[in-house]
């Protein structure tokens, strides 16, 4: 995923001035990392653009666009998982979502950064906050709570890039779901990653070494 210096450098500088929320014992630990909770989402258009637009009612069927046939393949899909077991449902939607391409966002939209919608994403394809988004929607459609899912935004130490990936709490686990990784994974197992803020419908973290 791509985002500008300067957009981090505001996002992180406005949750020193937010108010964190009710607790520090809110605080999500990550990749060997703390997290701070702060409410509201002030900070992140993007993520409140795609929260206010996800259930828009899409158009016709045209190829390459937010469509109506994007958006049956989304409902049959949900339809089909959501009789699965819990934990299956992990895997079956993050393995079909990995199915689709990356596309970078100057390709696809003409702008740097750009965080689809799931009928997007299923119509145009997307980058990593995308496959992300897709997968944090499906499972609230199919009954996950918002509270035990958040998209993270981090630092790939390996490759030295910016990533985003979904994180949700599952059976006293922390469990990734990657659009890098085939499988759903404990975040104990993945060393090389350096979170720096999560978002959920409810509010925000911001991350920072023990």
């Amino acid at each position: 995923m791509k985002f500008s210096v300067l957009l981090q450098s505001i996002v992180l500088g406005c949750g020193l001035l937010l108010t964190p929320l009710i607790s520090e014992a809110d605080a999500v630990g990550l990749f060997n990392y703390q997290a701070t909770p702060y409410s509201g989402l002030k900070p992140f258009p993007k993520w409140r653009k795609v929260l206010e637009h996800y259930k828009d009612i899409p158009g016709d069927c045209v190829p390459g666009q937010y469509n109506r046939c994007a958006y049956q393949k989304w409902e049959a899909l949900i339809k089909q998982w959501e009789k699965l077991p819990k934990r299956e449902q992990l895997d079956q939607v993050n393995r079909h979502m990995n199915l689709f391409r990356y596309v970078l966002d100057p390709i696809n939209w003409g702008v740097h950064d750009y965080w689809e919608i799931p009928k997007e994403f299923f119509a145009r394809f997307g980058d990593c906050e995308d496959y992300a988004i897709a997968k944090y929607f499906t499972l609230r459609a199919l009954g996950w709570e918002a509270a035990d899912m958040k998209i993270v935004v981090l630092q790939d130490m390996n490759l030295g890039i910016a990533h985003a990936i979904l994180v949700v709490d599952f059976e006293g686990k922390r469990l990734v779901l990657d659009n890098q990784i085939g499988q759903v994974v404990d975040s104990k197992r993945i060393l090389h990653y350096r979170p720096i803020y999560s978002v959920n419908e409810i509010g925000w973290w911001r991350h920072h070494p023990k």
